[in-house]
């Protein structure tokens, strides 16, 4: 009964001080609890789970990078010539983002929110839409960051890091994971079965193997190029390569801002979503 009374007086304190903030129906300024409920899931059983999507890259950066770039030894993109291993490397880290990203959002959002009801719980406290959309893009980008060191320092100990100006490409996969966790969160709040996260695989595929991945656009026909120049993975691919290979240039610019505006705008649909579903 004590320990009752002490949470509930808590969260009375916690209701009365946002209640006098802007939004406070939507925001409470308390996504870190969010957070936090991610890192104990993460420690008591999601921890195998997690490092399945940093040993994907390598593994893929090992076959393809030394055992087919063997046979095709070196590439020029943006004016540079790599080695083929360097060419992919890039691109692994951004699929390796967009992948975790996506994961977290489509289907652990999923079964939180059909199975555990969790938002609904977390919204029934002092929670509001936009703490509990903060708070899990935000564990998706700390994914996104944790993937990105990891393989930043594999891909530096396979000696194919050549400028200091690939660090950035850290915080370029946290934008990365941002902006796919974002709009997978958005668009699984509109799923009301499992079969139906079928169709993020069946788009995913062709996204990986068609972004220029592991071969650059220019072997496609012109309007194919243009397709695939739009779409998000290939914006991702380039701008790490940029990054990594020291490009910097007025179309790195707009790979950034093309995430930025898929970030802000996920990020705001899927607030919108939680508040229309839980706060009727």
């Amino acid at each position: 009964m004590i320990t009752q009374a002490v949470v509930t007086s808590a969260a009375a304190a916690i209701a009365q001080g946002r209640a006098d903030r802007p939004g406070a129906r939507v925001y409470s300024y308390r996504p870190h609890a969010v957070l936090q409920r991610g890192f104990l899931a993460l420690r008591t059983s999601n921890a195998l789970v997690f490092l399945t999507g940093f040993v994907e890259p390598v593994i893929f950066l090992i076959a393809f990078g030394y055992g087919v770039g063997g046979m095709i030894g070196t590439v020029t993109v943006q004016g540079v010539e790599v080695p083929y291993a360097a060419f992919l490397a890039p691109a692994l880290l951004a699929a390796s983002a967009m992948n975790g990203a996506l994961m977290d959002a489509t289907f652990n959002v999923f079964f939180k929110m059909h199975f555990l009801r969790l938002y609904q719980a977390m919204m029934a406290t002092s929670l509001g839409p936009l703490d509990v959309a903060l708070g899990e893009i935000g564990w998706a980008m700390i994914r996104g960051a944790t993937y990105a060191v990891g393989f930043t320092v594999v891909v530096a100990i396979f000696g194919l890091i050549t400028t200091w100006w690939a660090l950035l490409a850290i915080p370029a996969a946290v934008l990365v994971a941002f902006a796919f966790a974002s709009v997978g969160m958005a668009l699984t709040s509109y799923m009301t079965s499992f079969q139906q996260l079928n169709w993020l695989n069946f788009w995913l595929l062709p996204l990986f193997l068609f972004s220029g991945t592991f071969f650059p656009i220019t072997t496609y026909p012109d309007w194919l190029q243009t397709v695939i120049m739009a779409t998000p993975l290939w914006q991702a691919i380039a701008m790490m390569r940029g990054i990594m290979f020291g490009v910097f240039d007025a179309a790195l610019l707009f790979h950034v801002a093309y995430f930025l505006v898929i970030a802000v705008f996920g990020l705001y649909a899927t607030s919108r979503r939680l508040e229309a579903l839980f706060l009727r």
